[in-house]
């Protein structure tokens, strides 16, 4: 990356508009060259040159021969071996009897089996099904059977997990584990994937198109929906980070960076579309260098950046919190971007990362339903409107809406977003689907408001969430399990501020008259149900009746006011 340190910049930066410099990337002949394609009936903008199924995005990571894709702990992995691995695994799944549309559940944490089983299920044409690794085994039950999954594979701590799994799995495969059959009968381990034979992928013909993975998301109303990806709605993110880099050089009068290979740690899970579209894809497809971690721990991260002279980091706010907390005497001096979003930020981390750390800082807006990426922010353009999360890609358009209406720059609405990385809809949720979507238009539910240039800046959230550490924690989903609890009246699940998460959950909790209850029963009583990371950190038990307005609806910042915040 090419950015360089904030006294150097030129004293009439920018040297072009968002406009010019959106013009000349995308120009006729340009590599970030767009065009018009019709999709579901209307009429988008596209990128040219991009791959538009993952098996042209496949056919990319093959051109990378030696060169390191996936390190984790002692395993060194190269491109070479991991196409052998991907395609022997797709044709194994082929020869399973694995047919177009069928889909594959993946339940892993970050290993180098990840990407593996994601892109040998997508390149023998299933629907490939990231789970979210940290729920608890009743959400991924729901998960595998809400997709109608046929084929699981899971790592040796999850599958411990999945109990009383649905008729419609036929086949589980565990990898580092035990109690069903092996991954590595098929594929061997990571250590001798080189060792395999060049496998032909399956005949399988994968247009743009082509559904291709269900990302869960929660919804207002507690049950997770499955967000409907096509195949270009995966692959169009592979553009969005060197189209930033680029945007970047012109808007300081240098000329489009020839693009380097990144060694990225990647603190972030792949079963998120940030970890497996905004960055295994593009780097997949780049030949850049994913370092994984089996749990983030900062101390062990910037041992990484150290050893391993680590490029691009980042996460959620927390990530680059803590790595500037604790950097201590750590030669940073690799780091040259360090990215987040996800959860709420301080403003002032932008400026912190560039002078303390030396990096560029980097971030954007993007959810489930958009396939991440929708607008892109980094660079000088960052350090000069921290509070924004950058203007809309090239393929992508976001607008602001008013009853109805298009709002104009500096008004607060709902954010819509578009374009070839939206979503289809929600699986198997049609009128939900049609509540959000609309020609090509996403609601996005986010309250913000857009600039003169397009820079978007999200001020809050229409619907009722708590984002913690980045994980979605919807707050009527915590209440009905709270509601369950015989000893419980009445219940509001908040969020209170927290300096490196963000965000954590709270709970105001009416008893029943009578009732002998404490804390630390209702959290246990929570986390037997839901995921450790959507139990409440704080309860607080009352008599009284909790404050509602005159429609019922309970006053969210009345109740905040009880944790003092």
């Amino acid at each position: 990356m090419n950015d360089i340190p904030k006294k150097d910049w030129p004293k009439n930066w920018p040297v072009l508009s968002l406009d010019e410099a959106h013009a000349r990337l995308t120009a006729p002949g340009a590599r970030f060259e767009t065009m018009d394609a019709v999709i579901r009936g209307v009429t988008m903008t596209v990128w040219k040159h991009v791959p538009a199924t993952a098996r042209e995005a496949f056919q990319l990571a093959r051109a990378h021969g030696s060169r390191e894709f996936l390190i984790y702990q002692d395993e060194r992995v190269s491109y070479e071996a991991f196409v052998r691995a991907t395609a022997r695994l797709a044709a194994h799944l082929h020869e399973q009897g694995l047919k177009k549309g069928d889909r594959v559940a993946l339940v892993m944490r970050n290993l180098p089996e990840w990407p593996v089983v994601f892109m040998a299920s997508l390149l023998a044409g299933a629907i490939i099904v990231p789970l979210n690794a940290w729920w608890s085994g009743t959400e991924l039950a729901y998960g595998i059977l809400d997709s109608g999954a046929r084929f699981v594979f899971a790592d040796g701590e999850r599958l411990t997990r999945l109990k009383d799994l649905p008729p419609a799995v036929e086949k589980i495969f565990v990898t580092r584990g035990e109690g069903a059959p092996a991954l590595e009968d098929v594929i061997g381990t990571p250590a001798s994937w080189h060792d395999l034979p060049n496998t032909a992928l399956p005949d399988m013909a994968l247009s743009p198109e082509d559904e291709a993975a269900i990302f869960y998301t929660s919804g207002t109303t507690g049950a997770p929906k499955g967000a409907l990806g096509t195949h270009r709605s995966l692959t169009t993110n592979i553009f969005a980070m060197p189209f930033s880099s680029a945007r970047n050089a012109l808007r300081r009068g240098d000329p489009p960076p020839k693009d380097a290979r990144r060694t990225t740690l990647i603190a972030v899970p792949f079963f998120h579309v940030i970890g497996s579209l905004s960055i295994l894809l593009p780097n997949m497809a780049a030949g850049g260098t994913l370092v994984l971690m089996r749990k983030f721990d900062p101390q062990a991260a910037l041992r990484l950046i150290e050893s391993e002279r680590v490029t691009v980091t980042g996460g959620v706010p927390a990530i680059a919190l803590s790595l500037l907390d604790q950097a201590g005497d750590h030669d940073l001096s690799s780091l040259q971007l360090v990215t987040y979003g996800g959860a709420p930020s301080p403003a002032s981390l932008a400026g912190r990362i560039h002078g303390q750390m030396g990096a560029m800082p980097g971030q954007g807006w993007g959810m489930t339903e958009t396939s991440a990426t929708c607008t892109s922010h980094s660079g000088a353009d960052f350090l000069h409107r921290p509070a924004s999360c950058g203007p809309a890609l090239p393929v992508s358009r976001i607008k602001v809406m008013q009853g109805g209406v298009e709002a104009p720059p500096g008004l607060v609405g709902e954010l819509w977003a578009f374009g070839p990385n939206i979503v289809k809809g929600y699986w198997n949720r049609p009128e939900t689907t049609a509540e959000s979507f609309d020609s090509g238009w996403l609601a996005t539910g986010d309250l913000a408001s857009l600039d003169a240039e397009g820079f978007c800046t999200i001020l809050d959230r229409s619907h009722d969430m708590v984002i913690r550490g980045g994980e979605n924690i919807y707050c009527i989903e915590v209440e009905n399990i709270l509601s369950e609890h015989p000893a419980v009246a009445d219940v509001a699940l908040v969020g209170l501020p927290h300096p490196l998460l963000g965000e954590v959950p709270a709970a105001l909790v009416q008893a029943r008259p009578g009732a002998q209850i404490n804390a630390a029963m209702l959290q246990d009583f929570v986390r037997a149900r839901l995921a450790e990371f959507k139990v409440p950190v704080a309860v607080l038990i009352v008599g009284e009746a909790l404050p509602r307005n005159a429609g019922g609806k309970l006053v969210k910042s009345e109740l905040r006011k009880a944790f003092g915040a």
